[in-house]
């Protein structure tokens, strides 16, 4: 069916002009003006607001509304309500006041809370986030008003990833423009943006159905590895099969209708493994967006008979999922700040803000890893698809050279890219970026923005945002602090750059982060490598993380220690699903399947020997004996795995005691249980091995 994106493209959104076109001039201004400047809206303009909204969603079709938002889950939470209220003559009318519009009243203790609410104290509240627009949202019940919202404790703690991330965008928004007034900037207001790229599986439903590892983990916690996996490279770019390709454009039409720019697609490097990207908007509508993408992929999916995987690792041997968190910062006047222009040594307002992101990134290296960690990532960072666990910064041949010359003590030029001849005469010389990229690098800069590659593909990107914006903001303070008093702008630039440059120049490498050798130079630099959740994770609570989050209002105390338990408990709880399926699939699966075949091996080798022919039977014997070994190796290591979860669980109440024993112990002994059962899965008949094996599951789908 022939579709217009331009006449779908924000159908389902309550925004900007459909709010022009329904309220009166002057609240619109009024909305206008919360939207951009974050103040309240008074009660009688709320209500004006949400009789339109309600109007609106009503006319297309929807029944119900609710507050559509963010716990620590990872995942959105939602609560209907009817917009249907009786009028006491025993018909209703649909209505939907100021009030329910801004605030609502969901149960706090039910959702992960690490201390912050216990069973008994239950209230909790959501707000309405007005600089993100209501949108409908379809399913098989017909349409509902989804109203982006914040949500809070009793006491007003931030329960969700929500708040914090605007606090965040407000830190740096006061930094920022402290430093811009400084240059003369008439700039009012300056926002993060955010671009996030998303990688995720797709394989045949039915398939995944029959693997409990898939339904209960999202990942393959068995399965060797098959005969081709990514080797050729012929997945990457290749052309898109019809049945991917039909559920990329309805993809594609359910975001553009949610106002989600779905631009890109294709094929990326792993067999079955696709990506999509949108184009860049402020940090906490991306965030939102990003949310819905996750939930959309699967949705649509479902719909075509596919699963869409969102794991970080859901197969072992070939690449795993991230997301590429493209992050800049843009003035109210459309002026991106990470635009380096034509001759970037000459534009000291760029290497201010430049220097500022090297200088926050190094000094709060470990804070920027803790924020893309979780138990999923953890089979992938180090591994050949994605960064190492070492942050470092990689600024190109053009900026590296340029802090050079700052370092040097002067700015005379800027390396220019010119052109590449690519010795055909039909086709033009092309005009050469002034960098090459680096797809090793954790934390790159590409052209105009900082892609920070680190961040797994089934987390929100709140996390790594807040963060972000926060630790920039941070260092932004302390340059205002010194441009504000400074008699000469120009010479005080000059001597933060060097500083700068001479300070935290060990965070910036050009070159391959996937290198044995740069772990090593990486220690010498001093460098942190946290290599798993559990290492990373204590990182969050320290003496420097709490200064800079309680000094720009982004978390309290109490909120920090909270989210480290929240994680923590999280990891455990994951490792500890993996495990129970792993132990259930050995015991029930693998092992009966080994002695089926062992036994079937022995009946063969017995009747052989029956017949009195003197019939060499030492490959069947070979055959049996290694089968037999096998089982018993899996036997063993599933009594390990056995131990090792209940030792772990004895560890409850110590969150740091827990986390290391299930990323230590427990691991390496689901790790010893996968080997031998892999190694089984080689030699068993395809007919007995009960699960789709890897071929089927990577190149079913055609």
């Amino acid at each position: 069916m022939s579709v217009n994106p331009i006449e779908l493209y924000g159908t389902n959104v309550f925004n900007e002009a459909e709010m022009k076109k329904r309220l009166p001039k002057a609240v619109f201004k009024e909305v206008k003006k919360t939207m951009e400047s974050g103040q309240a809206l008074s009660d009688s303009i709320a209500d004006i607001v949400a009789n339109a909204m309600k109007e609106w969603a009503v006319e297309r079709g929807a029944t119900h509304f609710t507050h559509w938002f963010q716990p620590m889950t990872g995942f959105t939470a939602e609560k209907h309500d009817s917009f249907i209220s009786p009028t006491g003559d025993g018909k209703a009318i649909m209505e939907f006041s100021g009030k329910e519009l801004i605030k609502g009243e969901p149960d706090a203790s039910s959702f992960p809370s690490g201390g912050l609410r216990v069973t008994f104290e239950a209230r909790g509240y959501t707000a309405w986030d007005s600089t993100s627009p209501a949108f409908l949202k379809e399913d098989s019940t017909g349409l509902t008003l989804c109203i982006p919202t914040a949500f809070v404790s009793y006491n007003g703690e931030a329960l969700d990833k929500k708040t914090p991330l605007l606090r965040s965008m407000e830190a740096l928004n006061k930094q920022a423009l402290r430093v811009l007034k400084t240059f003369g900037s008439s700039a009012k207001r300056v926002n993060s943006t955010v671009g996030a790229e998303q990688e995720y599986f797709l394989i045949d439903k039915g398939l995944f159905k029959n693997r409990k590892d898939l339904v209960l983990s999202g990942r393959t916690l068995f399965g060797a590895k098959p005969a081709k996996g990514q080797d050729l490279d012929d997945h990457y770019f290749g052309a898109i099969k019809e049945r991917i390709a039909a559920y990329m454009n309805e993809l594609d039409r359910e975001l553009w209708k949610l106002g989600v720019t779905s631009k890109t697609k294709h094929n990326e490097v792993a067999p079955a493994q696709h990506e999509m990207a949108p184009l860049f908007t402020t940090t906490n509508v991306a965030t939102d967006h990003n949310q819905l993408v996750m939930e959309i992929l699967q949705k649509v999916a479902n719909r075509h008979g596919l699963a869409c995987l969102l794991h970080e690792k859901p197969f072992a041997g070939v690449n795993g999922s991230g997301k590429h968190n493209n992050w800049s910062m843009a003035t109210d006047e459309g002026q991106n700040l990470l635009e380096p222009g034509t001759n970037p040594h000459e534009n000291m307002q760029f290497l201010v803000f430049l220097c500022a992101v090297v200088r926050a990134v190094d000094k709060y290296q470990d804070l920027l890893r803790v924020s893309a960690a979780n138990a999923g990532n953890d089979h992938r960072l180090g591994a050949n698809e994605a960064p190492p666990a070492i942050i470092s910064i990689f600024l190109g041949d053009q900026l590296t050279d340029i802090l050079e010359q700052i370092k040097d003590g002067g700015l005379t030029n800027s390396k220019q890219g010119g052109e590449l001849k690519v010795g055909v005469s039909t086709l033009p010389p092309l005009p050469r970026d002034n960098t090459d990229r680096n797809r090793t690098s954790p934390f790159a800069f590409t052209g105009n923005k900082f892609e920070f590659r680190m961040v797994g593909s089934s987390a929100s990107i709140a996390g790594p945002n807040i963060v972000l914006n926060t630790i920039v903001a941070e260092v932004l303070a302390e340059i205002a602090d010194e441009l504000e008093s400074a008699i000469d702008l120009t010479a005080k630039v000059e001597e933060i750059l060097k500083k700068i440059v001479a300070d935290h120049e060990r965070i910036i490498f050009n070159g391959d982060g996937y290198s044995d050798e740069w772990v090593v130079e990486a220690e010498k630099r001093g460098l942190s490598n946290l290599r798993t959740t559990p290492d990373a994770l204590p990182k969050l609570i320290s003496e420097q993380a709490l200064e800079v989050f309680e000094k720009h209002g982004v978390f309290s105390k109490t909120e920090l220690i909270s989210r480290f338990e929240i994680m923590m408990e999280q990891y455990c709880k994951v490792i500890n699903i993996e495990a129970n399926a792993m132990l259930e699939i050995a015991k029930r699966q693998i092992i009966p399947a080994g002695i089926k075949f062992t036994t079937e091996v022995a009946t063969s080798i017995n009747a052989i020997k029956a017949t009195g022919i003197d019939a060499n039977t030492t490959a069947q014997g070979a055959l049996l004996a290694a089968a037999s070994g096998l089982v018993a190796t899996i036997s063993e290591n599933v009594v390990t795995l056995e131990e090792a979860v209940a030792k772990a669980e004895d560890l409850e109440g110590d969150s740091k005691a827990h986390g290391s024993f299930y990323g230590d112990k427990v691991v390496a002994a689901m790790s010893a249980l996968r080997e031998s059962a892999d190694e089984l899965e080689k030699i068993v008949d395809s007919s007995i091995w009960p699960f789709p094996t890897y071929t089927e599951l990577l190149y079913n789908i055609q």
